[in-house]
């Protein structure tokens, strides 16, 4: 328990943390696959991501797209988490990579005058030790529509106000928690 109220404690920012408590829907279809590699990171991912997309609002016609990664400790009873970043409009992917998620991604820039100016970009990948999914399962969330991999498949569903964000937030959730029903590793 000590080790859960370290890493909680050390959690600073304007970022926004929930403990996601929310009700079961059987038999939802949802698109999703494990990532085992990436690009940037030498060999296999040593925590267990899954990421993919779920349809949300009127028809689904919002497509929110996230990143899950199972507890390593014991995923049948530590909580479930969900990072929604700050914004407006930033992908979670940065609370992943940067916050309190399992890789540090070290950026370079490097300028090449001849023949003709370039710059290039590179991002090494690093394991962090310390992270939230040793207590925790989480999930990335980028909301609303239009942030990072998130989209609206009409113009009708692409502006969004805050409490239609929170309306697809939720939705979002309770799709997303009736997967784990058939995993047999969250009963939370």
């Amino acid at each position: 328990m000590d080790k859960v109220r370290r890493l909680f404690s050390s959690f600073c920012g304007n970022h926004f943390l929930l403990l996601v408590l929310v009700s079961v829907r059987p038999n939802l279809a949802v698109a999703g696959s494990v990532v085992k590699f990436l690009p940037g990171f030498e060999g296999p991912l040593p925590f267990e991501l899954e990421t993919g997309y779920i349809g949300v609002g009127e028809s689904e016609d919002v497509q929110f797209f996230y990143y899950f990664v199972k507890s390593e400790s014991n995923p049948q009873t530590d909580p479930l988490l969900i990072w929604l970043t700050g914004g407006p409009g930033c992908s979670s992917i940065r609370g992943l990579a940067s916050g309190i998620g399992w890789l540090l991604c070290l950026s370079l820039c490097i300028y090449v005058s001849t023949p003709f100016p370039q710059v290039h970009l590179l991002c090494i990948l690093i394991l962090i030790f310390y992270s939230f999914d040793e207590v925790a399962s989480m999930i990335f969330l980028d909301s609303p529509v239009g942030t990072g991999f998130s989209y609206a498949r009409t113009a009708k569903a692409s502006p969004s106000t805050d409490l239609q964000a929170s309306e697809h937030n939720y939705e979002f959730l309770r799709k997303k928690t009736a997967i784990f029903v058939d995993k047999p590793f969250l009963a939370n």
